[in-house]
């Protein structure tokens, strides 16, 4: 659970706050590039704005720029009155390029390059800027605009130069406040997507604590559900899968117990009349043991074909042998089987037979075996003197067998449960808790349906349905068991052949 925990936490991590990490990086860099930006494009239209400025008063008078000389006085006399000196720098350049005059009163050094002025001689417009260091290491913007004559000659050139320390300063100011913010943004991702890990990781570290100890046999366990969400669905499917794991343990318990007594019975009366007659016996006495080892051999091969039969349909090998039967037959064969067992125990075997029954598609040994396992249960279940009812009807294309008995009746709580393997709602009687459980499975497979309606002190009704040959043969999407399609498929081509 610890790796689990590691591995779930390094994901989010990754997934989560790698991402919000990323995002916010990138958010913050783009951010930062706008403002400064947006700083610098600010502070070069204020200094092409003064440039305008100072060319639009250059050329008041005649409508065209000075000549050099007057350009020379012109330029000199406007900086010397610049009434912006102290915000930025600006400096008259003749047409060799050389400054002329500057606001700043102090000899210019000469060995400053000037990218701005150089690319203002080659430039379409005359204007050139540039953003740098001067040599004695301030950064700085410049802005030079290139003045020819109407002739286009040089005549000479305006630079307008500005510091950037504050605007950077502005700028890093501006920058810090989006890493705070950003910062903020993901501690507050942070510990919020750590409160809600802990909120999952602590009850899934229980949730596998419980869940282990289902696994190692421990049924009782329940896991307590703190949140109607998610996990609280998960701890309630766990908590209902140990209960069902708990009945059917004991279920498989009480089945053990119940086929060990089952196969205990026969094999200790065949082995106390063996003895007897081995130690010789009369004549009479043999007869009788004979017949007990036979009754009761036949009783063990019984259990042991039901439980072979449980077994072949837990692992889908149990196959049909389907072909076209009157059920009816099976039925009058399988009351007769029960005819003389009922008068020993002194119970009515009360069988209403049907003049005729439409024939239906089947197994003719597995149908009888469902027959055989209903009024087995149902003579098993009801006292002396009491009645049991084997009738049959056909309607809307279903064959039904209605077995019924005046028996002690299944409780209510029992009943959802009776058809189930293992199951057995009265363990007084004798029998496996299987029986009913193959006999719904047969029926299903020959796309019936069998149901069990009951009440307490007053018996048990059993009904099994199949659907007529007819029914299939006109409807054959109902047909599910494969070999049922495929005697349908096999009597199509008979037809059209």
């Amino acid at each position: 659970m610890e790796k689990r925990k590691r591995s779930i936490s390094r994901r989010w991590f990754v997934n989560t706050i790698g991402v919000a990490l990323v995002i916010l990086t990138v958010s913050i860099l783009s951010l930062a590039i706008t403002v400064q930006t947006s700083t610098y494009s600010g502070i070069e239209q204020a200094l092409t704005g003064r440039v305008d400025e100072l060319l639009n008063w250059l050329s008041a008078d005649s409508g065209t720029y000075k000549t050099a000389s007057e350009f020379n006085a012109i330029a000199r006399d406007y900086i010397e009155h610049f009434p912006d000196r102290n915000e930025m720098e600006i400096m008259a350049l003749n047409r060799v390029g050389s400054i002329v005059t500057t606001s700043t009163g102090f000899e210019p050094d000469h060995r400053q390059e000037m990218p701005d002025y150089e690319a203002a001689l080659f430039s379409p417009d005359n204007s050139g800027k540039w953003v740098g260091e001067l040599n004695t290491g301030e950064r700085v913007m410049a802005v030079t605009r290139v003045i020819r004559d109407s002739g286009g000659g040089l005549t000479g050139s305006i630079r307008y130069l500005v510091s950037l320390e504050k605007a950077d300063q502005q700028i890093g100011l501006a920058i810090l406040a989006l890493i705070a913010a950003g910062a903020f943004i993901m501690l507050l991702i942070t510990f919020s997507g750590v409160y809600f890990i802990r909120s999952i990781l602590v009850p899934v570290r229980e949730v596998s604590a419980g869940a282990k100890q289902v696994a190692g046999g421990n049924f009782d366990v329940r896991i307590q559900k703190s949140r109607d969400d998610e996990l609280g669905q998960l701890c309630d499917s766990i908590n209902d899968m140990a209960g069902e794991l708990a009945a059917t343990e004991q279920m498989k318990n009480d089945f053990i117990s119940s086929v060990s007594h089952e196969l205990r019975t026969p094999l200790t009366a065949i082995k106390g009349w063996a003895e007897t007659l081995q130690e010789g016996a009369s004549p009479e006495t043999t007869e009788k043991g004979v017949g007990v080892i036979i009754r009761e051999s036949e009783r063990l091969s019984g259990l042991v074909e039901e439980l072979l039969d449980f077994s072949r349909l837990q692992s889908g090998r149990m196959r049909l042998l389907i072909s076209r039967l009157d059920i009816l037959a099976e039925l009058d064969e399988a009351v007769y089987l029960f005819t003389e067992r009922a008068r020993t125990e002194q119970k009515l075997l009360d069988y209403q037979e049907s003049m005729a029954l439409s024939p239906v598609y089947g197994d003719i040994d597995r149908l009888r075996q469902v027959f055989v396992n209903i009024i087995d249960n149902a003579l098993k279940y009801t006292d002396s003197g009491g009645t049991i009812t084997v009738s049959s009807a056909e309607e809307e294309g279903q064959i039904r067998v209605m077995i019924r008995d005046t028996g002690c009746g299944i409780p209510a709580e029992h009943l959802p449960n009776v058809k189930k393997k293992f199951y057995k709602a009265n363990q007084l009687v004798r029998g496996s808790g299987i029986g009913l459980a193959v006999a719904d499975e047969i029926v299903a497979m020959h796309g019936g349906t069998l149901t069990v309606e009951s009440e307490v002190g007053k018996g048990t009704a059993v009904t099994i349905s199949l659907p007529t040959c007819e029914l299939l043969e006109s409807r054959p999407e109902l047909v599910e068991t494969p070999e049922i399609r495929k005697l349908l498929q096999e009597r199509n081509q008979k037809e059209h052949e």
